[in-house]
Parts: structure tokens; C-alpha cells; sequence
């Protein structure tokens, strides 16, 4: 049986930040270049069945949002500290353990070690382009291997593609892999969930609010639902990040709104959260945002996103009926 090897470069990283190079962060522009590639294997049909990472920072996230674009469970990520700083050898010797049912699969790592790897697979018969560089940042190279994984060795595989983030359409499909529209963002992107945090105390209703990241105006906890979630699970991933609260997601949902962002509409749908933890400040992973207890008046009046004021109704009513 043909194997297929995925070799993927992390994308472009931010030197900037001062952290230590297994703590450096990708740039927006090497997400997006992680992104496309994501997309781009999706649309070929070539998902792999085994996604093996560096863990250090700029690979892990690069698998991951590779990943997410190609439908792909993020938890399904493999982490191997050995890609990290390691070369050619190193990395033969480690594919060779892949397990044998694998039929292709993902490796997600940095160079030289990657294009060290390329080169003794494929025997040295690569071009090399016009400027040099033969795994830029979120470059991918594709082979086919004759050859069992234990098997894996020198001059035992044949290129077939090497495909940088960069030479990809900067905009995306949507909603679908081969649908006709394009968008600034992945798809997923523009499904969304919220919570509206509230509490009982002494028989009145209160609403958390907590103010957005630059401190500028109320929200209520609200992100991209996450492809491997549902829409519940990711509201509360993003009620304990944002507002560091625990609770019990009220079904159905409350509603939906929507608003304007990267080029167009995100729907975001809208559940209750009875909160049964505040996670303590200086637990609490964005305590610098702040956040307070209203009544559910005061909250509709201080909301940025005016799509949520019925919704608070709605959950007052609800609320009221069950009472």
C-alpha cells in the first residue's frame, strides 16, 4: 500500500514578542498561511489520518489551525517532543514508528530538520526555487512512499508537491470547502456562541457583564465556535476564558443576532448560563477585562451588541415563568 507523508514548515512566528524560541507565537499572517494550507488539503480530498506535531508554540498552533479548516478534531493532534531541534535522522527514526494503518499522515515541524528530511527522502531530486527557499514558513511538501513506515529510509519516497500558504488564495470558501463565495476568514469563523451569565441572589435576577479586550465598552462572553464543539461547549470555553465563570448552559438557545465582521455577517447564537463558580481574579485567565454583576435593565442599556437586549428579555421572561 502507497503511504503519502505531509511535511508541513510552522508558519510565520512573531519575533518580536521577546519569548523564548519554543514559546514564540505565530504571526496573524502565519496562521493565515496555516490556515490556507488547511483548506487547500481539504479541497484536494488529501485529510490525513495522523497529524504528528513539534510542541513547541508556532507548530502546535499551526497543526491546529490547519486543522480546523480541514474539519479536523484539534484533541485528534499528536505532540511529539523529539521534532523539536531535531534533524534528518531523528525524524526518519521517529516516522518509522508511525503505526502501521497510518496511510498518510502529517508532520508538523521546523527546518533545517524539515528540508533535511525532504532532501534524503526524496534523494536529493527537489528544486530548489528561485529564492532559495525550499520550506518557506507554512510550506507544504507532499510524497508518496513505496514502502512500509518501519521501512522509511533514505531515497524511499517521491515528491509530489511542495505548495507554499503564501501562493494560496488569501480568501476563503464559504460555507463550504468547494463553495463559491469567498471570505476574509474561515468558514467557522462566522458561526458563533454566547452566554449570558446570570445569577439568583435573593430572589432577583443579575446579569454578568464583563468589559471587551481594549476596556471600551460591555459584553457578555462570546467566540467563534470551535469545529470540534458544539455550540454549547464552545459558549462555555468562552464564558470560563472571558468572564471566568462555571455553570449550567440553559437549552435551547435563546435566540441568535448578528453582526458585522471580517467582510461580513457572523451569526452568533445565544444560550443561558446559570453560574455556579466565579473563578477566582487572579485565577481567572483574562482578569484584566473586569467584569461586574446588573440588573438585566442596566445590562441591556450598557450592551454594546444591541442584537442581545431581546435576548436578555427573553431570558428575564424565562426566568420569571419558571419562578
Amino acid at each position: 500500500m502507497t503511504r503519502e507523508l505531509l511535511i508541513l514548515r510552522h508558519g510565520k512566528s512573531d519575533w518580536s514578542t521577546g519569548q523564548v524560541d519554543f514559546d514564540r507565537p505565530l504571526k496573524s499572517r502565519g496562521k493565515r498561511g496555516a490556515q490556507r494550507v488547511g483548506l487547500w488539503l481539504r479541497q484536494q480530498n488529501l485529510l490525513p489520518d495522523l497529524v504528528l506535531s513539534s510542541p513547541a508554540e508556532r507548530a502546535i498552533v499551526t497543526a491546529q489551525k490547519s486543522c480546523k479548516v480541514m474539519g479536523k478534531n484539534v484533541e485528534d493532534i499528536k505532540t511529539d517532543p523529539r521534532i523539536y531541534g531535531a534533524d534528518s535522522d531523528e525524524l526518519i527514526a521517529l516516522l518509522q514508528q508511525v503505526p502501521a494503518d497510518v496511510r498518510r499522515m502529517m508532520l508538523v515541524g521546523h527546518n533545517p530538520g524539515l528540508e533535511d528530511l525532504l532532501m534524503d527522502l526524496s534523494g536529493g531530486d527537489v528544486p530548489i526555487p528561485e529564492d532559495g527557499k525550499l520550506l518557506a514558513t507554512a510550506t507544504l511538501a507532499r510524497l508518496t512512499v513505496e514502502c512500509e513506515w518501519a521501512g522509511v529510509n533514505l531515497s524511499c519516497a517521491q515528491l509530489m508537491s511542495i505548495t507554499r500558504g503564501a501562493s494560496l488564495p488569501k480568501k476563503f470558501t464559504f460555507p463550504e470547502h468547494d463553495s463559491s463565495e469567498l471570505r476574509e476568514r474561515p468558514a467557522y469563523y462566522y458561526c458563533q456562541s454566547s452566554v449570558i451569565p446570570y445569577q439568583l441572589r435573593e430572589g432577583k435576577i443579575e446579569i454578568l457583564i464583563v468589559s471587551s479586550s481594549q476596556r471600551n465598552h460591555w459584553v457578555v462572553p462570546k467566540g467563534i465556535k470551535e469545529p470540534e464543539l458544539s455550540l454549547q461547549a464552545s459558549a462555555a470555553q468562552e464564558a470560563l476564558e472571558e468572564a471566568g465563570v462555571e455553570g449550567e448552559i440553559g437549552e435551547p438557545a435563546l435566540g441568535t443576532y448578528y453582526y458585522e465582521k471580517w467582510g461580513a455577517e457572523c451569526c452568533v447564537h445565544v444560550f443561558p448560563m446559570q453560574v455556579n463558580r466565579l473563578i477566582p481574579e487572579e485565577e481567572w485567565e483574562e482578569q484584566h477585562r473586569g467584569r461586574r454583576w446588573v440588573s438585566p435593565v442596566k445590562a441591556m442599556n450598557v450592551l454594546k451588541q444591541q442584537g442581545l437586549v431581546p435576548l436578555v428579555e427573553r431570558l428575564v421572561e424565562k426566568l420569571n415563568s419558571e419562578n
